[in-house]
């Protein structure tokens, strides 16, 4: 049975969920998340001979909000997952990261090898650092709707996401709202007419903790981690080119959006130029975006199989 527990590291509070004995593997989840995400990985990769930990990432559920933007950097995340390992007792560790918790683990990876041996990521492929702020590249290519400019300006996505947190998260975990391009005069959520039926991976009392864990924190933390993007690639300029030498796995829904479009399906493609210690590139046929939950039985496999092949 897994147990939760608070734990001091890098100047803040983080709330973990733990199972098992043995070698250390972090979990880290994305947005909008928690560790309660992890939830079908916990006990198969502790069944496995692992000390399983999944954490509360920084800004979200029971772990530390800061309040000032600045405090959301990628050295700030990667900063958390050292502190924790340390904490735990332990000096080394294999990290596995979905959504946003990929760019956690990959760039911890690429950071601290002497800590991170192994390496994991759900949904998003490895950095490649571009040649210009993202957000700028988009600016200059003429765009200005796509999502991630709208999560900028403090306070306004945040607006729109706490004003029926019931919705949000189902218009956001049931098929990402209606597109990461928004329309005009709507926001992120689209069209709060359209129906969001809940599938079957996510039953009423997952879609309720949720739900209550959100409307008592809001969204703050989270979108701050957008609010970096650019200040990332600033930070990031020693590592440009930069590859993961560690024994790596990717894994996604073949019928994601961030593998499918041109700069993702790019990635994927060649992310082999990242890692050229990719053990396995797996794509979920049928699958979308929140992998380890719609298909935890494929997904818990794959990971045991890498986590065994990566033990020592």
């Amino acid at each position: 049975m897994s147990s939760s527990r608070m734990i001091s590291a890098n100047g803040i509070e983080i709330f973990v969920t733990e199972q098992g004995s043995g070698p250390l593997v972090l979990l880290c989840h994305g947005w909008p998340e928690l560790s309660h995400s992890w939830r079908h990985q916990l006990p198969a990769i502790a069944a496995a001979g692992f000390h399983v930990v999944a954490p509360d990432m920084r800004g979200f559920g029971r772990t530390s909000a800061p309040l000032g933007v600045e405090a959301y950097s990628i050295f700030d995340l990667v900063g958390d997952m050292v502190s924790l390992v340390a904490a735990l007792g332990e000096t080394k560790a294999i990290i596995i990261g979905h959504d946003w918790g990929a760019p956690v683990a990959w760039h911890a990876a690429l950071f601290r090898p002497d800590i991170f041996t192994a390496v994991g990521g759900l949904s998003v492929p490895p950095p490649w650092r571009g040649r210009e702020r993202p957000l700028e590249t988009l600016a200059k290519s003429g765009v200005n709707n796509f999502y991630w400019q709208y999560f900028q300006k403090p306070g306004v996505a945040e607006a729109e996401f706490e004003r029926d947190v019931d919705f949000t998260m189902r218009a956001v975990t049931f098929g990402v709202a209606s597109s990461l391009f928004l329309k005009d005069g709507q926001g992120f959520l689209g069209d709060p007419a359209k129906a969001r039926p809940r599938p079957a991976w996510v039953s009423e009392q997952d879609l309720a903790h949720v739900v209550e864990t959100y409307s008592r924190t809001g969204f703050r933390g989270g979108l701050n981690w957008y609010r970096n993007i650019d200040r990332n690639w600033d930070l990031t300029a020693p590592w440009h080119r930069a590859k993961i030498y560690q024994p790596s796995i990717f894994i996604a829904g073949a019928n994601d959006s961030v593998v499918t479009g041109i700069i993702g399906g790019k990635r994927v493609t060649e992310m082999d130029r990242v890692l050229p210690n990719l053990r396995r590139k797996l794509l979920i046929e049928g699958a979308g975006h929140w992998i380890q939950q719609e298909r935890p039985d494929e997904v818990n496999a794959a990971l045991v199989e890498f986590l065994n092949g990566v033990r020592d």
